[in-house]
């Protein structure tokens, strides 16, 4: 399954439930990023490269959304968090977006081989992976 994303862009999805403010993270059998992997020895960087012209990120939500087989509205981007990777192929962004759903669709990750999992079940990650997911639910909780 791919989405229709530029290949210096990725995705973190989660769900954050609303009554107890748990939180999971869609964990792809490639790794945590949609949709595609990181390269390897990719790292994030401590402050982002100078600005570039970037595409409004609600045009990759509405691309997940398709690929994910959810309605429009499915996805919703978490504004507090925006990151950046360096690769040996150039840098990528990393934005994060939340289920809007009240319970995570299982469904939806079964379907793609993945599943919810929370920060405290991700071992085995790259490191990379592991810092964006720290990022992140810094922003989701904050």
């Amino acid at each position: 399954m791919t989405a229709n994303f530029p290949a210096d862009m990725r995705l973190l999805l989660a769900h954050k439930q609303k009554t107890s403010a748990r939180v999971r993270f869609l964990r792809f059998a490639h790794g945590l990023c949609a949709f595609e992997a990181l390269p390897k020895l990719s790292t994030v960087f401590d402050e982002p490269p100078a600005s570039r012209v970037e595409a409004h990120p609600s045009v990759y939500l509405r691309g997940a959304e398709a690929a994910l087989g959810l309605d429009s509205g499915g996805l919703a981007l978490e504004a507090e968090f925006s990151a950046s990777v360096d690769t040996p192929d150039g840098p990528i962004r990393v934005r994060l977006a939340t289920f809007t759903s009240i319970d995570p669709p299982f469904g939806v990750a079964e379907r793609l081989g993945g599943k919810f999992v929370a920060i405290t079940e991700i071992r085995g990650c790259a490191p990379a992976e592991m810092e964006l997911l720290r990022q992140a639910y810094t922003a989701l909780m904050g």
